[in-house]
């Protein structure tokens, strides 16, 4: 990100630039889903899992959308928030020493990322809403409801059974 460049004049490049922010980590979400699923015990979390995976590379496809509608190129700028929350992941992950504190530190991870994907979507239709953008808006907030469904439902997974058996 080069603040510092001066290269975000207008809140339209700011829209522009967190666009491309978000469609970088969308597209590492991809990348990394296949080993959550991989290292994800079998049942409920593993099928979220699986299900969000597709979810994701719809959200792929609708940025892109949104990249087109808006006249500019669907390209990524590297996001470190997401770098460090997946590299955070592996890492916690790496350390666990049964699948039932694997699955609790997944969900966990999940989370963070479903979080972040959040506040940087909730941001996005804001900001589209303010230049006048209701078309991308609305396919934005499309997105934005399938992240708020996915973490109720890690949140529900959670409290259900994982937190109990990894205890």
């Amino acid at each position: 990100m080069a603040l510092q460049n001066g290269d975000i004049k207008d809140l339209d490049d700011l829209f522009v630039h967190t666009l491309r922010d978000i469609y970088y980590a969308e597209k590492q979400i991809a990348k990394t889903l296949p080993k959550m699923i991989e290292k994800a015990g079998e049942g409920p979390l593993r099928d979220a899992f699986e299900h969000h995976l597709e979810e994701t590379r719809d959200h792929v496809k609708r940025l892109e959308k949104v990249f087109e509608m808006h006249g500019v190129e669907a390209k990524a700028v590297k996001c470190p928030a997401i770098d460090g929350i997946i590299e955070e992941a592996e890492y916690l992950i790496g350390d666990t020493a049964t699948t039932e504190v694997t699955d609790a530190a997944l969900a966990a991870a999940a989370q963070a990322v479903e979080h972040y994907e959040m506040s940087r979507y909730g941001t996005l239709v804001t900001w589209a809403q303010e230049l006048g953008r209701d078309d991308c808006a609305g396919v934005l907030r499309e997105t934005l409801d399938e992240e708020k469904e996915a973490d109720a439902k890690l949140t529900q997974i959670a409290e259900d059974r994982l937190n109990t058996r990894a205890a």
